[in-house]
Formats: structure tokens, C-alpha cells, sequence
């Protein structure tokens, strides 16, 4: 490739990057856990339900297991079953603390450099169910300790996050 052409490719991709910036859907960063017990929270999670996206789209039995590695940083193993390939799907990444290990906003990656928002936005007391939301309206979790959820907490979430500009009719309740 010359270099017109790898110039011209280069300001393609440095134009669509500032565009998809400009316009995806942006949440007012709300509040997350404070204090935050990390050693609570790490271990097996359940989905309960997400917004779909392309890694996960067609999973079922999708779990998460967060422990910490000797750096600090925290080891996430996603795995979720692809009944149309008949096999499981796995992605491990690491997980950073934006403001240090008393609240619950972290940095999740699976690919090397680059980093997503992973906030943790509601919990209940005994750290059995949690809401978490991505760094815009595109992504949201309901995670559980196991695959239910009682109806009372699930409405607690899903008003807060519809408050919270989320579409939650879009919601994938996933299969266990």
C-alpha cells in the first residue's frame, strides 16, 4: 500500500473514531458502590440478563468468575455456551480500579491496551446480586451469585436503570 492510500486509511479510521465518540449514547455517570468490598465481590457471577452485543450475542449459561492476580489487577473469565456452534465460548481479561479499591468503577480488558468502563452501580448487602453498567447506554449486566433473582431487586434495577436512560425492553434474560 503507498503511503496516499495509508494516509487516506489512517484519517478514515481517525474520522470514524471521532464520530462514533461524538455520537454514542453517553450516561451521566452515575454514582457507583462506595464503599466497595472487593473481596466480596470476587468469585462466580451468573448473567442474568444484558444488553446484547456482538461477544455475547446467541450465549447462554454466561458466567463470570473475578480473582485477583498478583499484580493487583483482577482476572476476569467470561464463558458463555453457543448452542448454534455447540461450544463454549471463553474471553479472560483483567480488570484496574479507576479510583482505587473503595468504589466500584473499574477497567476491564480483553484485548491488550485498550479498556472499557465496568461500573458497578448497585449491589445489595450481602453482594448476592449487582447491576453494572458499561461506559454508555450500550452495555448493562444483571449479575447473580446464582441464575434467579428475586422480583423485588429486579425492579429496583430495572427502574433504576431505565432512570438512568437505559433501554431495558431490550434486555436478553439469558438462559441457564
Amino acid at each position: 500500500m503507498d503511503k496516499k492510500k495509508s494516509l487516506l486509511l489512517l484519517t478514515a479510521v481517525a474520522l470514524g473514531t471521532v464520530a462514533y465518540n461524538a455520537l454514542k449514547p453517553v450516561i451521566s455517570r452515575p454514582d457507583v458502590v462506595d464503599p466497595f468490598d472487593l473481596d466480596k465481590y470476587l468469585g462466580k457471577w451468573f448473567e442474568i440478563a444484558r444488553l446484547d452485543f456482538r461477544w455475547e450475542k446467541g450465549l447462554s449459561q454466561v458466567s463470570a468468575e473475578y480473582t485477583k492476580n498478583k499484580d493487583g489487577t483482577i482476572r476476569v473469565n467470561n464463558q458463555g455456551y453457543s448452542e448454534e456452534k455447540e461450544r463454549w465460548k471463553q474471553s479472560i481479561g483483567k480488570a484496574k480500579f479507576v479510583n482505587g479499591p473503595h468504589e466500584g468503577a473499574l477497567k476491564v480488558s480483553f484485548f491488550g491496551p485498550f479498556y472499557s468502563g465496568y461500573h458497578i452501580v448497585k449491589i445489595t448487602p450481602d453482594y448476592s446480586y449487582a447491576l453494572v453498567f458499561g461506559d454508555n447506554l450500550d452495555y448493562m449486566w444483571i449479575l447473580g451469585r446464582n441464575t434467579e433473582i428475586p422480583d423485588k431487586i429486579r425492579n429496583e434495577f430495572l427502574t433504576y436503570a431505565l432512570q438512568c436512560g437505559y433501554e431495558t425492553g431490550n434486555l436478553v434474560w439469558t438462559k441457564h
